[in-house]
């Protein structure tokens, strides 16, 4: 299984060619490097972020946490994030998270299941409800964090957006009911976004802020590896930002989101929030084009810049974008941004961003393990053990709360012919954490 498989098991349909036409200024990749690495004061390998998260100055002891997660199964969410804390971060023995697995709650339990042999491997308690997982049958707190992995398994889908009803928000409910039961609050982990329904994303956020619960959510893609292993420094003057993503418009979608908005919010001023959000198609996109609302030489630009395509295949001929999806962002500053979703440009999530005073754009592409253990979920679940050793999030759950009701209007945008939604209530603010992404390159999977 391809990794890119392994992040949602989501559907391939769609995927599309495009053409990339030839403009007197394109960049190549080359030349990208160069000035995002050169002139541009971009910041390296992480170097300005925080300190390394692969080493501590003291040991610190295992504290109990508990998983509340749909299903599962090899290569699911629950095991590349949960199998991390039970056998390493290689899943093989060795090293592993400050992290001990005591129970588990799983909603579905299929042929194919794992929790019950490693409950037997491990000694960690099944339990029959989330109370139970978060009590050990107690009447006390008896965790120190929970991981809610709500990815996988059967569910329906909201009719015409064809959103998946994943139960995150009946999980954070039930999570939320034990804490007000025993007058406890502790740190805890959303897997992806907050949900398929902005309503349920903001109850949850404003729950948390509420209860002052410690709350991070959101995907791997902002702490995997990238090419070039660089950010752009907090404060830039962003003008514009163009990123690609690939296969199900929903669960990759999201992905392409979290790393696009990953960058967008070290923007001048912070993040400021969306103002309207527009799904376009077809004939759709050269009409937004024309008008100004994303530019073509940085999507060429970023095309240019981004590994070779999923089917190997140039030119990318523009009859084939008819199955294309561009979700056209409007920023409350003004500040313009698209996903262009579609595989025929690239098979990677990457993203380019235009910034004031720079000659040439900053580009990156986010590079996952491509195979077993996966590791990119390592360093998503070190942000996470941040968070439950220390009561503070990694990074802030804004940005995966931004992105959640981005993805919810751009799927109903499209859902109701690709009209243009205003969307007040993602008036989200907030300011950048200084957190660190994966240093060098992806290992090769085990073998």
């Amino acid at each position: 299984m391809r990794v890119r498989e392994a992040f949602a098991l989501a559907d391939a349909s769609g995927w599309f060619q495009f053409r990339r036409t030839s403009m007197t200024n394109t960049l190549t990749r080359r030349r990208f490097l160069h000035t995002s690495l050169g002139s541009a004061g971009f910041a390296l390998s992480g170097a300005s972020l925080v300190p390394t998260l692969f080493a501590d100055d003291k040991p610190r002891a295992k504290l109990p946490v508990a998983a509340v997660v749909t299903v599962y199964h090899r290569n699911s969410h629950a095991d590349v994030i949960v199998g991390k804390v039970l056998e390493g971060w290689m899943q093989e023995g060795g090293l592993g998270p400050d992290l001990k697995l005591v129970s588990m709650f799983v909603d579905q339990v299929g042929e194919n299941d794992l929790s019950v042999p490693l409950a037997k491997k491990h000694g960690f308690r099944i339990a029959k409800t989330i109370d139970e997982a978060l009590t050990l049958g107690t009447e006390s707190l008896a965790v120190a964090g929970v991981l809610s992995i709500g990815e996988h398994g059967k569910y329906p889908s909201v009719p015409g957006t064809d959103q998946v009803m994943f139960p995150r928000r009946r999980f954070f409910d039930e999570i939320v009911a034990t804490f007000k039961k025993c007058k406890k609050v502790v740190p805890v982990f959303s897997d992806k976004h907050l949900s398929y329904a902005w309503s349920d994303a903001k109850h949850m956020f404003d729950t948390a802020r509420e209860l002052r619960i410690p709350f991070m959510a959101g995907s791997s893609v902002p702490v995997m590896w990238r090419n070039p292993a660089a950010t752009i420094p907090i404060g830039s003057e962003i003008t514009e930002a163009v990123a690609l993503g690939y296969g199900g418009l929903e669960h990759y979608g999201f992905h392409s989101l979290e790393g696009m908005q990953c960058l967008m919010e070290r923007r001048k001023g912070g993040e400021s929030g969306v103002k309207s959000v527009q799904s376009v198609t077809g004939d759709g996109i050269w009409q937004a084009e024309k008008e100004g609302r994303w530019s073509k030489s940085l999507f060429d630009a970023l095309v240019e810049f981004s590994p070779t395509p999923y089917n190997g295949k140039q030119p990318r001929p523009k009859e084939m974008a008819k199955d294309a999806v561009f979700y056209l962002i409007e920023y409350r500053d003004g500040t313009k941004a698209t996903v262009a979703m579609g595989t025929g440009f690239t098979h990677e999530f990457a993203c380019a961003v235009s910034i004031r005073g720079t000659e040439e754009p900053f580009a990156v592409t986010f590079l996952p393990q491509d195979g077993v253990p996966f590791g990119h979920f390592e360093h998503l679940l070190r942000a996470v053990e941040h968070m439950i050793h220390s009561g503070q999030p990694a990074y802030p759950v804004e940005r995966t709360l931004l992105t959640t009701g981005i993805l919810d209007a751009a799927l109903h945008s499209l859902a109701e012919k690709n009209r243009r939604l205003e969307t007040p209530q993602l008036a989200v603010t907030y300011q950048p954490a200084e957190w660190s992404f994966a240093k060098g390159t992806p290992p090769p999977p085990r073998a």
